[in-house]
């Protein structure tokens, strides 16, 4: 029983210390190319009414409250949600903008636990010479509790993915414009 409990001080130990090395800020970031040049892309983008059409968020309550405010597009276009435990409850904010080449957000998450992070769009010619280059990162502080969760399931696991699933779709409906 000893050797049990020694045995589960060290794996917590070493779960603390591994959460305790790791940085104090996170980074996420996916890209995809689209078909069409970057002015037709990033209407999707500093539009929040356009959102539901491709983000990978929006369908996860069906009966999600959602309010719009601010400009209706552009710098000043705010966004706010209420949904169920998947959806949880939060803002978005568009605070810079370079048309069509760079979007910035603020998102802060209310539910199901409370941070601010920053969100960047660049959008910009794709290398192949057709069409455009789209760039989604998330940044923001990685508190010790988020660390030590990380341990488990990374940041870049668990945005990663929905960003993935997000530009996949972003590309279906703007190459279906």
């Amino acid at each position: 029983m000893l050797w049990l409990l020694v045995g589960l001080g060290v794996v917590i130990a070493a779960i603390l210390l591994i959460a305790a090395f790791s940085p104090p800020t996170f980074r996420v970031s996916r890209a995809a190319t689209l078909g069409v040049p970057p002015d037709g892309v990033f209407p999707y983008l500093e539009d929040f009414h356009r959102w539901p059409e491709w983000s990978p968020w929006e369908h996860l309550d069906p009966d999600m409250k959602r309010t719009y405010g601010g400009a209706d597009r552009g710098v000043g276009a705010r966004y706010a949600w209420d949904g169920n435990k998947k959806a949880g409850a939060g803002s978005m904010a568009i605070t810079e903008l370079e048309s069509p080449s760079k979007l910035v957000i603020q998102l802060d998450f209310l539910r199901p636990f409370k941070a601010s992070n920053r969100i960047d769009f660049t959008v910009a010619p794709a290398a192949e010479g057709a069409g455009a280059r789209v760039t989604w990162t998330m940044s923001g502080a990685n508190p010790f509790v988020m660390r030590v969760f990380g341990v488990f399931m990374p940041m870049d696991r668990l945005v990663g993915r929905d960003f993935e699933r997000g530009l996949a779709k972003l590309v279906t409906v703007v190459s279906a414009k």
